[in-house]
């Protein structure tokens, strides 16, 4: 049966063990956000110069306006 009587000292070091493994963990989580942002920057100015690299219209050829014309003109 647990006793929730027990030492003081024994307390006090259990809970200094779950801050020691929260204290870890945090640093863990900080550190994959860090380069979770770094691959997200990088993969954003890729984008950017994917995108100065294709024409307007998504890449479509480049048409003669009369091409665009209705028939009936």
């Amino acid at each position: 049966m647990h006793d929730d009587t027990q030492n003081p000292a024994q307390r006090i070091e259990a809970l200094e063990i779950k801050a020691s493994f929260t204290e870890d963990l945090l640093d863990q989580l900080n550190l994959t956000i860090y380069r979770q942002q770094q691959q997200i920057d990088q993969l954003a100015r890729e984008v950017a110069q994917l995108r100065q690299q294709v024409p307007e219209g998504g890449g479509a050829t480049v048409r003669n306006l009369r091409d665009e014309l209705p028939p009936h003109y």
